[in-house]
């Protein structure tokens, strides 16, 4: 048992460097997440993204579903669970008849799930919360001065680092409560550049350092109807989150071609500068419907208060967010022996208004996806992995906006191990 323990978390820590790496080494591109905290993670788990995200109804003793966290009370008495994902994009940007493409992967989630007592399960995992990174460059003529180069980048976004517990209130209703830690760094630099030798341009270099508390509470209710047929309800809430920020601004002032430019002159340097972000509540609902464990229909609503979003900096006019989700899974024959019986086939749908409205234009996002989980025997029935194809579309061409177009491949593994069992002497 202890050796069974030690070997869980050495996977574990793997886990966490891989995760923080790749966090470090891999970065969007997405003009949009220069606004607000960046570009919202909305997904759930690597099963539930490719049925397009649904999450609030949906429970299961074999994966962890983060995004209500009643549904942790499903985890199995006597079972450990490790479940961890990553994704790589390629994705393409379009304005006019301006193309750009891009590929980046990103680390998904890394989440575990334990029984604690009969009516009390636990769940501990980091989750991307937000993720900024963009690159833009224009050049304007400007009267008397000459042509004028401007460039804006930035990068960074915030983790969520959760403990989460589940408790059994009565036959088919749980509750459950995430306590997560918000935590990152935002970036900008802005370079202003003016033609010719002799000319003192500007570079600016703005980061913010943030770390807060954020909750989330849910409700599942689930009920049979007849022998073959389950009917499940879910609802969460998220508070409004008072996140601590720190800025730090470094302004430089020098002469010639900024990338190489070697001496550069301080305009103005400032440290301890101190404010708070604002991420506003969140209210979420969903329903889920199975037929004999075979067939599973899920759909969910997601309503979010981006209306009352502060930052230290300049605000940015945000506007309330609204996000539909609908989802299928269909498995043969979960109990077969066969391994083609009893992997899992997903499919779904998301749309969301997003919370950026442009130019009269409201920054929308959609998806399509599509699934499959694969048994793995090599461990248990019940361990598993799960791939995911997903094809979406962020923004508009319209009124001279950026349209992103992306293809999203994600795969996950999901361990699943006895975490004690008495043994019996003959």
């Amino acid at each position: 048992m202890l050796r069974k323990i030690n070997h869980i978390v050495c996977i574990l820590l793997a886990c966490c460097l891989l995760y923080f790496s790749s966090q470090a080494q891999n970065e969007i591109s997405m003009p949009y997440s220069s606004y607000g905290i960046g570009m919202v993670n909305r997904s759930s788990n690597g099963v539930l993204d490719a049925m397009g995200g649904v999450s609030y109804a949906m429970q299961s003793p074999y994966y962890v579903n983060f995004r209500n966290p009643a549904s942790y009370a499903a985890f199995d008495s006597l079972s450990f669970i490790a479940d961890a994902a990553a994704s790589v994009y390629m994705a393409t940007l379009n304005q006019r008849d301006l193309t750009q493409k891009n590929t980046y992967a990103r680390p998904g989630y890394l989440a575990i799930g334990v029984p604690v007592t009969r009516h009390w399960r636990t769940s501990v995992g980091i989750v991307p919360f937000s993720n900024i990174g963009y690159s833009i460059e224009t050049e304007t003529e400007v009267e008397s001065v000459g042509p004028v180069r401007y460039s804006y980048s930035g990068e960074g976004g915030l983790n969520q680092l959760y403990w989460g517990n589940a408790f059994k209130i009565c036959k088919g209703l749980t509750f459950g409560i995430n306590a997560s830690y918000l935590f990152g760094s935002i970036y900008a630099y802005n370079n202003t550049e003016f033609d010719g030798s002799y000319n003192i341009n500007h570079y600016v270099n703005d980061a913010y350092y943030l770390d807060g508390i954020y909750l989330t509470a849910g409700l599942q209710y689930f009920f049979n109807i007849g022998e073959k047929h389950r009917l499940g309800l879910g609802a969460t809430y998220s508070n409004t989150a008072y996140i601590w920020a720190k800025e730090k601004l470094l302004v430089n002032a020098y002469s010639g071609n900024f990338v190489s430019t070697t001496t550069y002159d301080t305009v103005l340097s400032q440290e301890g500068l101190t404010g708070n972000l604002h991420i506003p509540q969140s209210v979420g609902g969903g329903i889920s419907y199975s037929y004999k464990d075979k067939l599973t229909l899920a759909g969910d609503v997601t309503w979010q208060n981006w209306a009352n979003y502060h930052f230290m900096k300049p605000a940015d006019s945000l506007h309330n967010s609204l996000t539909t989700s609908l989802g299928v899974q269909y498995i043969p024959d979960p109990l077969s022996n066969k391994f083609f019986r009893k992997m899992a086939f997903r499919i779904g749908g998301k749309y969301s208004t997003g919370e950026l409205m442009l130019r009269n234009k409201l920054i929308s996002e959609f998806g399509v996806s599509i699934g499959v989980g694969i048994p793995l025997t090599t461990f248990n029935t019940h361990s598993s992995i799960n791939i995911m194809f997903e094809y979406g579309k962020t923004g508009t061409m319209a009124n001279d906006l950026i349209r992103q177009n992306y293809f999203r491949f994600s795969f996950c593994f999901i361990l699943q191990e006895r975490w004690y069992q008495r043994v019996k002497l003959d």
